[in-house]
Formats: structure tokens, C-alpha cells, sequence
């Protein structure tokens, strides 16, 4: 039995989340692709600064607000948003923030996706036949491994990662908790630059964001991608043991 609210029967409105999050993303693809940038924040990192120095509780409202459009609506900036988190609030909390925007956004975006289409799809692919149905049926038995990777892998897109588990029936609760633990990992590593902006401002330069692809980070990475992936691995083996 599914965990999510029953979606509207008309058609029209099933699909009207993601036909809203699809406009606001061309929309903000043209508009704010100048506005959530490395230059606008350097820009303006005094006045943020000095808005956080007064109203610290009200700033960490208002970006985790600000996050979590930027993911749910899929706007650009999400890595500029991360940064931003470690610049104004250090590693931590900052990556706490960022973790929960982060989580809320891909929540919304998982929910447009599932009763827009992934409800529909889910039900043709369990009613397929052959080669489609030993995939679905797979992906059924490792869905815990299979969120984690997905979060865990940086070559796959964030909102890729958003939209896959809500065409395979993932409940809600397992989408959350594999989104929010998954993606600790990079957020930490790109909220630690964030949080050493300052000099980065002061020498003029810009953050180096392939950070996460050097050996010392991208290694122990690797390492608990391999971890998600060996229940994956010894269900093949045990299937074909079986045959």
C-alpha cells in the first residue's frame, strides 16, 4: 500500500505540479542565471553578512526558504546556494541548512513527479511482461541500494535522482530518508568550500567546485557507492546461483 495522498482524478490537475515547476524552471533559467552567481555573491557578501549579524534566526528561515525553491523548482544556482550555506553559516550548521533544503525541494519535486505520472507508470511497468518486468522487479528488491547510489554517485544530475524514484513506486518515506542521508557526503564538501569564501574573496580568485573529483574526496565516496551497491551485488550473485 502507497504512503502518498491520493492524487485529483483530472488529468489536468495531476500533471499541473510539474507543468507549474517546468514553466518557473524556463522562466528562471532565463532570468536569475545572473543573479545566483560566485560574482553576485561576492557582490554582495557584506550586506549578507551583515543581515545575518542582526537577524541570524530570520537569515536561516529565509535561506532554507530560498533552497528549497531553487531545488523544487529546479532553478539554477543549487551549487551556488550550497556555497552560499558554508559561507554564511560555516560548515555547521551551514550543511545542516543546506541538507534540509536540499531534502525539501527534492521532496516536492518527487511528489509533482508521482502524481503527475509516476503512479501510472509504476502500474504499466508492474504489469509488464519479459525483460521490463525483471527490471522493475529488481529495482524492487534493492530500492534502499539503489536510492543511495543514485544520491552517492556524482555523475548522476540531482533532479534526475528526484525523478526516477517517483516512476518506480519508491514510498515517500524511504525517498526521503535515503535524499537526506545520501546526499551528506557532497553537500559537507561543497558547504566546507562555501565556508572558505572569505579568503577566496579576499585573494580575488574563485572556489575550486572540481574539489569533489580529487582523490582524498572522491575515493571515500567511491568507497560507500561500493557499500550501497553490495546488496545489488549479491542478489545477482544469489539469482544466478539460482538458475
Amino acid at each position: 500500500m502507497s504512503d502518498m495522498t491520493q492524487p485529483p482524478a483530472n488529468p489536468f490537475l495531476k500533471r499541473l505540479p510539474l507543468i507549474v515547476i517546468a514553466i518557473v524552471a524556463i522562466l528562471g533559467a532565463f532570468f536569475l542565471r545572473d543573479y545566483l552567481t560566485f560574482e553576485a555573491l561576492a557582490e554582495n557578501r557584506e550586506a549578507l553578512i551583515g543581515f545575518r549579524d542582526n537577524n541570524y534566526l530570520l537569515t536561516a528561515l529565509v535561506f532554507i526558504a530560498a533552497y528549497v525553491v531553487i531545488v523544487a523548482f529546479s532553478l539554477p544556482g543549487a551549487t551556488m546556494a550550497t556555497l552560499t550555506g558554508g559561507f554564511l553559516f560555516a560548515t555547521f550548521p551551514g550543511a545542516l541548512f543546506n541538507i534540509l533544503g536540499a531534502t525539501i525541494g527534492a521532496t516536492g519535486i518527487f511528489l509533482a513527479a508521482r502524481w503527475g505520472f509516476g503512479e501510472a507508470l509504476g502500474k504499466r511497468l508492474e504489469g509488464a511482461a519479459g525483460t521490463v518486468k525483471k527490471f522493475k522487479d529488481g529495482i524492487d528488491e534493492n530500492q534502499w541500494s539503489m536510492l543511495f547510489l543514485i544520491r552517492l554517485v556524482p555523475a548522476v544530475p540531482f533532479f534526475l535522482a528526484n525523478l526516477i524514484p517517483s516512476f518506480l513506486e519508491v514510498p515517500l518515506h524511504r525517498f526521503v530518508i535515503s535524499t537526506f542521508i545520501g546526499i551528506i557526503p557532497g553537500t559537507v564538501v561543497y558547504t566546507s568550500v562555501g565556508a572558505g569564501l572569505g579568503e577566496v574573496f579576499a585573494r580575488g580568485e574563485t572556489p575550486n567546485l572540481g574539489i569533489i573529483f580529487e582523490p582524498q574526496i572522491l575515493f571515500p565516496i567511491v568507497g560507500l557507492c561500493v557499500l550501497a551497491a553490495l546488496p545489488i551485488i549479491i542478489n545477482a550473485l544469489r539469482g544466478k546461483k539460482g538458475l
